[in-house]
């Protein structure tokens, strides 16, 4: 596990001094100039823009310092940035425009001028953000990045559709524990030099609304808890507690670990929820501050919009109830669905995430079913298969160079926690022979589903496309399309190969299930993270960041999410979270 560095005692003095050279206020009874309810990365990152001006910091979570960076530390890093010059250097043309139509073309805005009409403004003021000053201002923070970029979300098959043009997803030496570390640094920082306190194991339950205006929290104080990070923990009340502020910020995440709320808002266009999902988030994100902002008076639109991923395993080694890991497939592994038929493009590893979902859950004769199914070898596995968490790549995580190269670049053989999986995992199958195989995925199902003669006819058909550098078969299309990348050719795509050939094996069957994540929708804010009324008004005091605003506006992704933006996300809302009320509270 990861600790994070102690506290740089003179940065805590010279917090300490602006402290007491800052004016009283009429207003010095108050428990802090501001509140902020949730300690995930967007919460420390307004924290952070609020106390480097000297502003007073109320910061509450349910859970225990253990827990600091919330759901971000678990991820694996990814940031959407556009023009790079990592991209550049890899041979990649980006930029604002095309960006922008990306991002349009993933989003389909089609709630305007009502529950869009915030979001696509925070859209284009983030595709800016990440075209301009983002990468300057995270590199300011220590953070740096992979030399290759990962060409995530690519897609639905058309230039004006959904999906990333190029390749975007900049992975942070460090994953999301990473990303997280400098913004716990500051907190404890900011802490030690009396500016910011920590109220840990207090569950907020109701906002305080004062004549319109947010002015506090009220809550239960849980009975102390040393379960480490990303383990449940109890909810026991042992005390009521109340705090009072100029301002609120709420950035307590969404509602992916409550999979009777997922499949509340579950929307129909999506077909029918799973009877059985895996969780790729802590218990922690329940949602309950959306119906909480809601009682206090907050709008909250888009809430049928989610991302959940249909390529999610349970974890052998879990943490949290339900833990799943999703793989970030390569491009040539082969997807069926549960009778065993192969998914039509554009349903692709690694293309298109909803419409993949879509697909599975809206064709009658699998929807009962909560399962598909890659098919793949040893050769593609060992170069294409990574998995999704900062605890699955120690060596991205401990910044090691030296491993990095040693485990993935020189190295034979699958990486150390995907090897793992495929010896001890649930889901994986591995034969030397199809029919061996397909008898050991059936295994896994209530009852026998395919029919190896059934398999045999469709990977034979697609083997046949990879004698020639060109192809009818649009995967085969695909994989040859990725190798023309240099960052896919080197460390994310096998040369394209036979899958029934012999030297490629032994054959690998993963059976996969959909794993919660991300709501899209939330509490609908302005650019300043204002949180809005039912009326359209301004709540006076009030601010949403992160997932529970969905990341802006109440959904700035729209219907699909282009991957990288979630982290990018929670720091662009929760900046702008703190800066603004920084400004509401000076004086």
């Amino acid at each position: 596990m990861v600790e994070y560095g102690s506290v740089d005692v003179p940065f805590a003095e010279q917090l300490l001094s602006v402290r007491r050279g800052a004016a009283l206020k009429e207003d010095s009874l108050l428990d802090a100039d501001v509140i902020i309810v949730g300690a995930g990365l967007a919460g420390l990152t307004a924290a952070h823009e609020l106390t480097s001006r000297g502003r007073r910091v109320a910061l509450v979570d349910q859970e225990n310092a253990a827990n600091l960076g919330g759901q971000a530390f678990w991820s694996f890093g990814g940031i959407f940035l556009v023009d790079s010059p990592e991209q550049r250097r890899m041979g990649v043309k980006d930029s604002l425009d095309l960006a922008w139509h990306d991002w349009l073309g993933s989003a389909q805005f089609d709630r305007e001028p009502d529950e869009d009409s915030w979001a696509v403004r925070w859209a284009r003021a983030y595709v800016e953000f990440a075209a301009g000053e983002k990468r300057s201002w995270l590199t300011g923070h220590g953070l740096s990045f992979l030399p290759t970029v990962g060409w995530a979300e690519r897609g639905d098959l058309r230039a004006d559709g959904h999906g990333n043009s190029v390749p975007r997803f900049h992975i942070t030496w460090g994953t999301g524990t990473g990303v997280v570390e400098p913004f716990v640094r500051y907190a404890r920082q900011a802490a030690a030099g009396g500016l910011l306190t920590f109220h840990h194991r207090h569950r907020v339950d109701e906002l305080i609304v004062t004549d319109g205006t947010a002015v506090g929290v009220r809550g239960k104080v849980l009975a102390a808890d040393d379960s480490g990070r990303g383990f449940p923990s109890n909810r026991e009340e042992t005390a009521d507690f109340e705090l009072t502020a100029q301002a609120v910020i709420l950035t307590t995440g969404g509602i992916g670990a409550d999979h009777d709320l997922v499949r509340r808002y579950w929307p129909e266009r999506l077909g029918s929820a799973p009877k059985h999902m895996v969780t790729g988030v802590p218990a922690y994100v329940d949602g309950r501050m959306l119906e909480i902002s809601e009682r206090a008076g907050a709008r909250l639109v888009n809430r049928d919009r989610m991302w959940h991923y249909t390529e999610g395993l349970h974890n052998w080694d879990p943490i949290w109830p339900g833990h799943g890991i999703r793989i970030l497939p390569g491009p040539s592994s082969m997807w069926f669905d549960a009778l065993g038929r192969r998914l039509p493009a554009p349903y692709l590893p690694g293309y298109d995430t909803l419409g993949t979902l879509r697909h599975l859950r809206t064709t009658p004769d699998i929807a009962e079913y909560d399962h598909s199914w890659f098919v793949l070898t040893q050769k593609i596995i060992e170069k294409e298969f990574a998995l999704s968490g900062s605890e699955q790549n120690p060596d991205i995580t401990a910044k090691d160079r030296k491993a990095f190269l040693r485990e993935r670049v020189l190295g034979k053989g699958a990486p150390g926690p995907v090897d793992a999986f495929l010896q001890n995992g649930a889901d994986f199958v591995v034969a030397h022979g199809l029919s061996v195989l397909v008898e050991k995925m059936n295994a896994l199902t209530d009852k026998p589903l395919l029919d190896a003669d059934v398999l045999r006819r469709q990977i034979e058909a697609r083997d046949r496309q990879v004698a020639n550098p060109y192809s009818k078969d649009a995967q085969v299309q695909g994989i040859r399309n990725s190798r023309r990348y240099l960052g896919d050719r080197l460390g994310r795509t096998a040369t394209p190969h036979r899958l029934l050939d012999p030297a490629a094996g032994p054959l690998i069957g993963v059976k996969l299930h959909v794993l919660t994540r991300k709501s899209l929708g939330g509490i609908q804010t302005d650019l300043e993270s204002r949180v809005l009324g039912a009326d359209g008004a301004v709540i006076p005091g009030l601010y949403a960041a992160g997932e529970l605003a969905g990341f802006g506006g109440g959904g700035v992704h729209g219907y699909n999410a282009l991957e990288g933006t979630f982290l990018g996300g929670c720091l662009f809302s929760g900046r702008a979270a703190g800066r603004a009320a920084a400004r509401s509270t000076a004086g």
